[in-house]
């Protein structure tokens, strides 16, 4: 997310999660310290990549974000060092509780041993499209490869997902690998523009995959 309006019509949506960039190659870099009030129910998650610890510390701190997802080639010891950073909270000085999420990018094939330094230092995994950039590129990977999935993390399904990817993603709850599926990250096919999104469109993916859903528990 990246401009104020728009921020607020995706918040009205009820999202799990709203995802602000703090990276400046990138184009949809946040690049403000304000964030427009959303619903409590929304985490707000600081998307770094490579990047400074104290620099992503004080995004936490001054944005009161409630996630970390890190896009680029951050270490074990850097996610470590994260997790066990105390953040407070700006209203009650209570400790904030920051979720790690750590980003791999895969194409046609995947080493999962890569995972294991990670496994207690994340709270989950996020599995992502390996393009040009570390993020948005909008196509799939073969999600056929998480059928091997070894973890028992919970794991965020990203990478080109968007309304033509309905039918792949009612195959993909049916999978293996769906087990232990957390979330679906949503960005590039749903934009206008880079960091501005399509509200209808969000609105019919949404209905959608909800409605799937009923019906797949009907």
């Amino acid at each position: 997310m990246k401009f104020e309006d728009n921020i607020e019509a995706v918040a009205s949506l009820q999202p799990d999660y709203l995802g602000f960039i703090f990276f400046e190659k990138s184009e949809r870099d946040f690049g403000t310290n304000h964030i427009p009030e959303i619903p409590s129910s929304i985490k707000k998650v600081g998307v770094f990549v490579d990047a400074e610890i104290n620099f992503v510390i004080e995004k936490v701190n001054t944005l009161q974000l409630q996630a970390i997802q890190l896009h680029g080639h951050e270490s074990p010891e850097y996610c470590d060092a994260l997790k066990h950073t105390q953040f407070f909270s700006e209203t009650n000085d209570e400790l904030l509780k920051i979720d790690v999420i750590k980003v791999f990018s895969i194409k046609d094939s995947f080493n999962f041993e890569v995972l294991k330094p990670y496994e207690d230092v994340c709270d989950y995994f996020l599995f992502d499209t390996k393009g040009k950039l570390p993020g948005g590129n909008g196509y799939t990977f073969d999600w056929n490869v998480l059928n091997e999935y070894p973890s028992e993390k919970p794991f965020f399904l990203s990478g080109g997902i968007g309304v033509d990817e309905i039918s792949d993603i009612n195959k993909f709850q049916n999978s293996k690998a769906s087990k232990h599926c957390y979330a679906l990250d949503v960005n590039s096919k749903f934009e206008i523009k880079p960091g501005l999104k399509n509200i209808e469109l969000l609105k019919e993916f949404k209905q959608q995959v909800f409605t799937n859903n009923e019906n797949k528990s009907s």
